[in-house]
């Protein structure tokens, strides 16, 4: 008897498709980031901050996924930043085949940077390659700060974590100390922002980081 391994067809498949898509965005000189958390941690917010703070220097478009709705999309687009939204109808993760065919949608010719927002959820999203340059995971203060001992892969695939609400600090039971010990044993080398999506507190600090990556990927 031949037994199939769905989960790891369904992965290389995923796979062959995100090599395409970071084929592509490599050609285009495109900085693309994966952007995670669980729902309501702030990841619209940030966004809407970093387009604010970017002022027209840099070109973003969005690409939102999310189960059913395009509240976060329009939020997005209000800000003058060019969005295709993906319904994923039920399914709790992107896939690479669904951001390739909506970065499609996208004018791509005169942005530098693409992000993609995936649907919140800290466990399926980690599992899939989009092609992107890197992950970057959202947590907010209001989550707790067991979480990357809870959901370690996310964390560990992160090159940016950006720790979110950090204007509520003093109203939670979230310990600092703790979150950063833990995380120093998940990912040691991830870089950490200290924000507020409520009141823009460190998003400064993310936009000159996220400035310096583009730099990097432009073609020489």
């Amino acid at each position: 008897m031949v037994q199939i391994n769905m989960e790891s067809n369904l992965l290389g498949a995923n796979d062959l498709v995100a090599r395409r898509n970071r084929a592509l965005f490599a050609d285009k000189g495109l900085l693309v980031i994966n952007l995670m958390s669980s729902p309501g941690s702030g990841k619209t917010t940030i966004l809407e901050r970093t387009i604010e703070f970017m002022d027209g220097r840099l070109k973003m478009g969005v690409i939102e996924g999310d189960l059913y709705t395009d509240q976060d999309a329009l939020r997005i687009e209000k800000k003058g930043v060019e969005v295709v939204q993906i319904n994923t109808e039920g399914a709790c993760h992107l896939d690479a085949g669904m951001v390739g065919k909506a970065f499609n949608q996208l004018p791509s010719a005169d942005l530098d940077m693409v992000f993609i927002e995936n649907v919140g959820n800290l466990v399926c999203p980690a599992e899939f390659d989009l092609g992107e340059d890197f992950k970057a995971v959202v947590l907010s203060t209001a989550e707790g700060n067991d979480k990357p001992l809870k959901y370690p892969l996310i964390f560990h695939q992160a090159r940016a974590i950006l720790l979110n609400k950090i204007d509520l600090l003093p109203y939670t039971d979230f310990n600092l100390d703790r979150f950063r010990e833990d995380l120093a044993r998940i990912n040691p080398s991830a870089t950490v922002f200290m924000v507020s999506g409520r009141t823009g507190e460190g998003i400064e600090n993310w936009y000159l980081w996220l400035l310096e990556e583009v730099e990097k990927k432009k073609p020489r």
